[in-house]
């Protein structure tokens, strides 16, 4: 049944409210065994039992939290690339199934990186004094790869690229485009106070919404690298071509200047003029 008119308006209104909500709560349940800890931990006033909470959601990031924000981001992937009336389950559950080794991998490594930025930036900053540049230079790797993990997870979903990779070129991109990452960051920001506000967002958008700004940031930085890198490669052909057109001439003037010199001298036999190698080099694909 096709709807016209304020009808179908309405119709597609719902219709991504239906799509938002619904991926934001598979997140949430994927993910459910993370939450419930963070829970734990918010009504949990002891400070010791905070530390012993912070430990668990450390160790059960990588198998709960990262897979099922992966899953999250190939849901949103296929709305930012225009394909919006794929099955959210269906799509959600696929990439979980195909993301789950690569994202458990990588939230391992980012787990145990920032863990062990954190630890050197309290030992830094409260037993060494004269030694605090460290901890702050810590602090600035620490937000970097935090903030990497919208690439990573970005990457995850759009590419099949090895998991180191995926880690590498996730925090490459992040340098590349800084502030293309920081008005990401800007935005999750903005909708965590929003959220804030209307406290039913955590279960119906939030984390979808989060996902999706995220992949549309991550969608134009790329695109307008690989533009970069295009461009680039046409100007070296461009101008290894005009190298080459160049040598030709010279070598045919040489070549004329040594026909006069041995007609001139009587000889039979003269120099032969040695082309540079065309050599190109491989584009890679960061």
């Amino acid at each position: 049944m096709e709807y016209k008119g304020l009808m179908s308006g309405f119709y597609k209104v719902t219709e991504w409210i239906m799509r938002i909500s619904g991926s934001n709560l598979l997140w949430l349940l994927c993910s459910s065994p993370f939450w419930f800890f963070v829970l734990t931990g918010l009504l949990t006033p002891d400070i010791e039992m905070w530390i012993q909470i912070a430990w668990i959601l450390a160790v059960l990031a990588p198998f709960t939290l990262f897979p099922a924000t992966a899953a999250l981001f190939s849901v949103t992937r296929k709305w930012v690339m225009g394909d919006t009336d794929v099955s959210v389950v269906k799509v959600y559950f696929k990439g979980y199934k195909e993301n789950y080794k690569q994202s458990m991998i990588g939230g391992i490594f980012y787990t145990l990186l920032i863990i062990v930025m954190i630890v050197d930036y309290n030992v830094y900053m409260k037993q060494f004094a004269n030694m605090q540049i460290i901890g702050i230079i810590m602090l600035i790797f620490l937000i970097l790869l935090s903030v990497s993990l919208f690439n990573f997870f970005s990457l995850v979903a759009h590419y099949h690229l090895k998991t180191s990779l995926l880690i590498k070129n996730a925090i490459l991109l992040t340098i590349l485009r800084p502030f293309r990452v920081l008005s990401t960051v800007l935005c999750v920001i903005a909708l965590g106070f929003i959220t804030m506000q209307f406290t039913w967002l955590i279960l119906f958008g939030f984390g979808t919404l989060a996902a999706f700004v995220a992949f549309y940031n991550f969608n134009v930085s790329y695109n307008k690298l690989q533009e970069k890198v295009e461009k680039m490669r046409v100007a070296e052909e461009g101008s290894k071509d005009g190298e080459e057109d160049s040598t030709d001439a010279e070598g045919n003037e040489e070549a004329g200047n040594d026909r006069e010199d041995r007609e001139h001298a009587g000889n039979t036999e003269g120099p032969t003029a040695e082309l540079p190698d065309d050599s190109s080099k491989d584009q890679t694909k960061s």
